[in-house]
């Protein structure tokens, strides 16, 4: 009874930690952060959640208020995908363009290989320009099942940073590189004065070093010399003694 009780047991613990796989596996863009201005290509991760049906089909929404001006779509064997583009109701200026239509949406619909299984997960890459400069940009998502069943991964992740039980994929906007101090007065002086000293310090240093092993050079000559000396006396002092 007692080895009974531990199988159930162990086994009702593997069924709780599968439950808690199934229930993390979320719809996702990665990488999660892109810089402001770039063209990125973005994975959007798609994990099967079902254990009696197959995902068919995808669906991701692009922003309107921050549109990408480029949209392209990296061809999936086993899938077939379908890009919307709408004439934007209000015109945005990115930079010097005016975006006034856009991609909205690209649905993703599997044929008969394609279809993700249960463990199994596709991935639909996209590659997208410039990247607005916002804070954050969602891409919400329909996952549609082979019986029907249709999942929607569109809840903001709220301040608290909890996570929601669909949470939308969001990428994070970051700045270029060097802009991160650009709200400091001080920060291009203190970013460039420890590099002028430490210039002046590695420059000195090479002097001396130079100083250093020419002394050095000289020393091992004036050795050799007088070295060289005292062997041409210790020899004529020989030859002179076997003359007498």
């Amino acid at each position: 009874m007692a080895r009974r009780a531990g199988v159930l047991t162990l086994l009702t613990g593997l069924g709780l930690l599968i439950g808690a796989g199934a229930a993390s596996a979320h719809v996702t863009v990665n990488p999660g952060t892109a810089t402001a201005g770039s063209y990125s290509k973005l994975t959007f991760r798609v994990p099967n959640e079902s254990a009696t049906a197959s995902t068919v089909q995808v669906t991701v929404d692009f922003p309107t208020d921050h549109p990408f001006a480029s949209v392209s779509v990296k061809k999936e064997p086993g899938w077939t995908a379908t890009v919307t583009r709408s004439t934007l109701d209000t015109p945005v200026t990115q930079g010097n363009t005016t975006i006034t239509e856009a991609v909205t949406s690209i649905t993703w619909k599997a044929d008969a290989d394609g279809q993700i299984s249960l463990g199994e997960f596709a991935e639909f890459d996209v590659s997208v320009g410039p990247v607005p400069d916002v804070e954050s940009i969602s891409f919400p998502a329909a996952q549609t099942y082979s019986d029907g069943t249709v999942v929607d991964w569109d809840e903001p992740t709220p301040a608290s940073g909890e996570e929601p039980e669909h949470p939308a994929p969001t990428l994070t906007v970051v700045q270029a590189d060097g802009d991160g101090d650009a709200g400091h007065s001080h920060g291009a002086d203190t970013s460039t004065a420890p590099a002028t000293d430490s210039t002046a310090t590695v420059s000195a240093a090479a002097e001396h070093g130079d100083t250093d092993s020419a002394a050095r050079v000289l020393a091992v000559i004036g050795i050799v010399v007088g070295a060289g000396g005292l062997l041409v006396g210790a020899i004529g002092i020989r030859r002179g003694r076997s003359a007498r």
